[in-house]
């Protein structure tokens, strides 16, 4: 049975790794063609995490907490 679980664990991590989200950035570099992952571009094409926001062109959360990697790619 454990071995069950196991099998299915790793199709779902290849799913997953089949569609692969860009993660934001944690600060706009603010260059004129803006770059995939700006999170000024993802957030005005609707691609951004959601709990995600952006001011004064920084990455914030909504609730006020810090913005880590981690949890951004948890999320992600």
């Amino acid at each position: 049975m454990a071995k069950d679980k196991a099998k299915d664990a790793s199709k779902s991590a290849s799913k997953s790794e089949a569609k692969v989200r860009k993660l934001p950035k944690l600060e706009c570099c603010e260059s004129k063609t803006k770059c995939g992952r700006c999170p000024l571009r993802m957030l005005k094409e609707g691609t951004l995490p959601p709990g995600y926001t952006v001011k004064k062109r920084k990455l914030v959360r909504v609730d006020g907490k810090k913005v880590t990697k981690k949890k951004l790619a948890e999320v992600a």
